[in-house]
């Protein structure tokens, strides 16, 4: 898939239509007033064969520590979530802020620990060179965008969390455990660029 297709597939209404709202029950029980609004880059980073930016959080992170996740973190007053995106990649893993072109918002993405995520996809050329703030990431690392196009690559799974039954999809890789929000965003990615 070239950069072309995936712009074209972001801004197309029909392929955006495809997935809708995105569904999700890690939320209940957190009251509204509650939730915080946060935003994470999606950064397709455009090698010959294009990959997905992600981080391993730091273990001493005060939420989701050591997991995956994608650059970002709450939105400040009056930024909007494009800026929050580049922002906190700027500032987590040392992303220059004027690489990424910014080419659009997956569906909102509520987590049981009071976020509602905006993913804001963009893609960004190497070379990276990034320098990661060791406080929140303990290592970046990419994805291929051939796994994330791949239908069979995501898992779904169940787990009990809060006395109930939950089910979430999980990535493979083959050193880091990508499941949760990171995972549902990358569904949705997927979803988006195959056109179903």
């Amino acid at each position: 898939m070239t950069p072309a297709d995936i712009a074209a597939r972001l801004a197309d209404p029909a392929a955006l239509a495809l997935i809708g709202p995105t569904r999700f029950n890690d939320a209940e029980g957190v009251a509204p007033a509650r939730i915080v609004p946060a935003a994470v880059l999606v950064p397709i980073v455009l090698h010959p064969e294009p990959t997905i930016l992600l981080t391993l959080r730091a273990a001493t992170m005060s939420s989701h520590a050591g997991q995956v996740s994608f650059p970002g973190g709450r939105i400040e007053a009056g930024e909007t979530p494009e800026a929050a995106a580049v922002r906190e990649a700027a500032e987590e893993v040392g992303l220059d802020p004027r690489l990424p072109e910014l080419l659009g918002r997956l569906p909102d993405h509520a987590t049981g620990t009071g976020f509602r995520i905006t993913p804001v996809v963009g893609f960004v050329p190497p070379p990276l060179n990034l320098v990661p703030d060791p406080r929140e990431v303990e290592e970046p690392f990419e994805l291929p965008l051939s796994v994330v196009l791949d239908p069979h690559a995501p898992e779904r799974r169940q787990a009990e969390w809060k006395g109930r039954l939950r089910e979430f999809w999980v990535w493979p890789h083959e050193r880091h455990y990508i499941w949760g929000a990171t995972a549902a965003i990358l569904v949705n990615l997927a979803r988006i660029l195959r056109g179903g």
